[in-house]
C-alpha cells in the first residue's frame, strides 16, 4: 500500500476573470454591491425616504390629502384603516390621536425630524472627528496633545443634559438639536481616524511623497485620507445610527424636539399613557424607528466588508499524491539518461491524483 501526502499550491487560474485588472474603487462597488443585506436596507431607506418627504412634503404639499397640525373628527374610534387583504389605505391608515390628528401624517413628519437630525449628526461630527484625528495624528508632538486634551474634554460632558438644556430654550430646536449632538458625538470618530492615521503615516507611500517633495497638505489629502476612508465611512454610518436614538431618547423625555413639531420619539412619548387602549399609536412610530436603525447598520456593515481588504479571496488547490523514494527516482534517471527528471516523474494530477479546491482570505482564515 503506497502512502500518501498533502501539498497546497496557490492557482492563479483559479482567481475569478470579473475581479482581475479592477482597481480599487471598483473592487469596493463590487464587494458592496455583492452584499445583499446592504443593498435591501439601502433600498428600504430610499423608499422610507421617499415616503417622507413625498407624502406630506416640506414646504410643499404633498400627495397625502391630511397634514400633521390638522384635526378631523374621530373615525371609528381612532383605529387604523389600513387593510391587506384586499389592499386598501382608507382614510387613516395609522388610525387617529385622541384629538383627531392623522397618525399618517404625524409619523411621516416625525420620519422627517428624526432624518433631519441623523444627517446633520452625521455630516457634522464626522468632519469634525475627521480633523481633529487627521491634524492629531499626522502631527503629532504639542498638536497631538492640545487636540486629544481637547477631546478628552468633550467626552466627559453630559450629552443628554446639555442637549435638553439647550433644546429646551431654544425655538429653532431641530437644527440646534442636530447641531448640538453633531458637535459632541464626535469624539469616537477622532481617535479611530488619529490612529489610522498614526499607521499610515509611517507606511511606504508616504516617505516615497515626501521625498518627491509633496507638502503636508497632498499628503494628507491625497495620500493618507483616501486609505482612511473605510474607517471614515463605515464610523459616520455607525455615528448617524446612535444619533436617532439618542434623538428619541430626549424627544422621549420632553427635552427634543418640541410642539408644534413632533418627531418618532416624541410621538411615542406623547401617546405612553395610551399604551392599553391604543396600542397603534405605539406600533407606527417605534416601527419606523427600528426600520431606520437597521437599515443605517446592515449599510454600515456592507460598507466595512467592501473597504476590508481583507475579503480578497485567495484560492489554494489542495494536491493529494502517491509518496515516492527519491532514491528510487535517482536511479531510474540513472537509468534513462536521455530523459530529464521532469518527464520521468509524472505529475500528480496524472498519477492519479485528487485536487480539492478551498478558499480563504488574506487574514489565514
Amino acid at each position: 500500500m503506497s502512502s500518501e501526502r498533502l501539498t497546497d499550491t496557490l492557482d492563479s487560474r483559479e482567481v475569478p476573470e470579473d475581479v482581475k485588472g479592477l482597481s480599487q474603487s471598483a473592487l469596493v462597488r463590487k464587494r458592496f454591491f455583492g452584499h445583499t443585506g446592504a443593498i435591501v436596507s439601502l433600498i428600504v431607506l430610499a423608499f422610507v425616504i421617499t415616503l417622507a418627504i413625498s407624502s406630506v412634503g416640506v414646504g410643499f404639499h404633498g400627495w397625502w390629502k391630511y397634514d400633521w397640525k390638522g384635526v378631523t373628527p374621530l373615525l371609528n374610534g381612532g383605529h387604523p384603516t389600513l387593510k391587506l387583504f384586499p389592499p386598501s389605505l382608507g382614510d387613516h391608515p395609522f388610525g387617529q390621536d385622541a384629538i383627531g390628528r392623522d397618525y399618517f401624517a404625524m409619523t411621516m413628519r416625525g420620519a422627517q425630524i428624526s432624518l433631519m437630525v441623523t444627517v446633520m449628526v452625521g455630516l457634522i461630527s464626522g468632519l469634525v472627528g475627521v480633523i481633529v484625528g487627521s491634524l492629531s495624528g499626522f502631527f503629532r508632538g504639542w498638536v497631538e496633545s492640545v487636540l486629544m486634551r481637547f477631546t478628552d474634554v468633550v467626552i466627559i460632558i453630559p450629552i443628554l443634559l446639555l442637549g435638553a438644556v439647550v433644546a429646551f430654550n431654544s425655538t429653532a430646536n431641530v437644527f440646534v438639536l442636530g447641531g448640538l449632538l453633531g458637535l459632541t458625538a464626535w469624539t469616537g470618530m477622532a481617535r479611530l481616524v488619529r490612529g489610522d492615521f498614526l499607521t499610515l503615516r509611517e507606511r511606504e507611500f508616504v516617505d516615497a511623497a515626501r521625498l518627491a517633495g509633496a507638502s503636508n497638505r497632498r499628503i494628507i489629502f491625497k495620500h493618507i485620507l483616501p486609505n482612511a476612508i473605510g474607517v471614515i465611512t463605515v464610523n459616520t454610518t455607525l455615528l448617524m445610527s446612535s444619533a436617532i436614538l439618542l434623538e428619541t431618547a430626549l424627544s422621549y423625555l420632553g427635552m427634543g424636539v418640541r410642539p408644534p413639531d413632533t418627531s418618532l420619539g416624541r410621538l411615542i412619548s406623547e401617546n405612553q399613557a395610551a399604551f392599553q387602549t391604543r396600542p397603534w399609536l405605539f406600533w407606527w412610530p417605534g416601527l419606523f424607528i427600528v426600520i431606520i436603525c437597521l437599515c443605517i447598520n446592515f449599510i454600515g456593515d456592507g460598507l466595512r466588508d467592501a473597504f476590508d481588504p481583507r475579503q480578497k479571496k485567495l484560492v489554494l488547490k489542495r494536491v493529494k499524491e502517491p509518496d515516492f523514494d527519491p532514491l528510487l527516482e535517482a536511479t531510474q534517471a540513472s537509468a534513462l539518461p536521455g530523459l530529464p527528471l521532469s518527464e520521468i516523474v509524472a505529475a500528480p494530477a496524472a498519477a492519479g491524483g485528487q485536487t480539492t479546491t478551498i478558499e480563504f482570505d488574506e487574514g489565514g482564515r
